[in-house]
């Protein structure tokens, strides 16, 4: 079950995926400026196999506070890892940098975590300016008021003998979003002139001048579900294979700016091969990320790709 809490004025929100029966998990991490919590469990050498929920939000490191309501939530269900005196729930958290859109006094915190658990479903994933993706933004280096929306995104695809992968992600990158297909930017650092331009080009303009300030400021974020049966360790494998997706999608990728990090689930007993599942799992992590940028919505002065095109081409289409 997914679920999120937004705040619109302030421009931040977070996201839950629960699985409160519990799930196998493990994470990769890419990016070298990650805030997460209880990412070391995740390693398949850790004792704990089960996960109850996965936090992602914005809100930079104070938003990691959201994992506490989605650990209260759990708890007053009956739902953790029973240690005897108590079951305490295992929430692994990451978070992205939103703080310069809307109000960065307002970041998600316990309440947050648990308004997002409750409006939790099975339904169809709300994706654009809602959730970890409400206070997204993408290609920063002219400068955060040179930047696009992003938002959030998902996708799925349902295999033969049942097996379902599905992959949801919080879309806040230092570089562009660009189709896998075409190479063409569909969303980043905003020209004076109009259109976008490319950040490793405009990047190789300026060497020499310090991006210091960037650095944290971005994160993609992913989370990757499936009911094939997998060990901590295939669930690394799926993490890691995940991510090419966002080389396939975003430029650069994995920057020393950004904090990209992806959670893999596997919840079921469908029999797949695991290489296969990694590989869908990529196809379907850069599908999502078309998507944030395609649903996100123009926020608090930061326009959506979308309104853009609108705004060039003045037919709406």
């Amino acid at each position: 079950m997914v679920g999120h809490w937004t705040d619109l004025a302030a421009g931040t929100g977070c996201t839950v995926v629960l699985c409160p029966d519990g799930a196998t998990a493990s994470v990769d991490v890419r990016g070298t400026a990650p805030g997460t919590r209880e990412t070391d469990l995740l390693d398949p050498l850790g004792m704990v196999d089960q996960v109850h929920a996965i936090l992602i939000g914005g809100g930079s490191a104070y938003g990691l506070a959201a994992a506490d309501g989605v650990m209260r939530w759990l708890e007053e269900h009956g739902y953790g890892l029973d240690v005897g005196v108590a079951k305490v729930p295992i929430v692994p958290a990451a978070i992205l940098f939103d703080l310069p859109l809307g109000r960065a006094t307002v970041r998600p915190d316990a309440a947050a975590g648990y308004a997002a658990c409750v409006a939790a479903n099975a339904g169809p994933v709300a994706e654009g300016s809602v959730g970890a993706g409400t206070g997204a933004a993408i290609g920063k280096i002219m400068g955060f008021d040179r930047a696009t929306k992003g938002g959030l995104g998902s996708a799925a695809r349902k295999l033969s003998g049942g097996v379902i992968v599905g992959a949801l992600v919080a879309v806040n990158p230092f570089g562009g979003v660009i189709d896998p297909a075409t190479g063409a930017i569909l969303a980043g650092p905003r020209k004076p002139g109009g259109g976008f331009a490319d950040t490793v080009a405009f990047g190789q303009s300026i060497i020499g001048q310090t991006l210091r300030k960037m650095a944290g400021a971005n994160t993609t974020l992913a989370i990757i579900a499936t009911n094939a049966r997998l060990d901590k360790a295939g669930c690394r494998k799926v993490a890691q294979m995940a991510q090419d997706g966002f080389a396939r999608a975003i430029r650069p990728a994995h920057t020393h700016f950004d904090g990209d990090t992806i959670f893999a689930l596997s919840r079921g007993d469908k029999q797949a091969d695991l290489s296969l599942i990694g590989a869908i799992a990529a196809d379907l992590t850069a599908e999502a990320i078309v998507r944030a940028v395609m649903a996100a919505e123009s926020l608090h002065g930061i326009p959506a790709a979308r309104d853009l095109r609108q705004g060039e081409n003045g037919t709406g289409q």
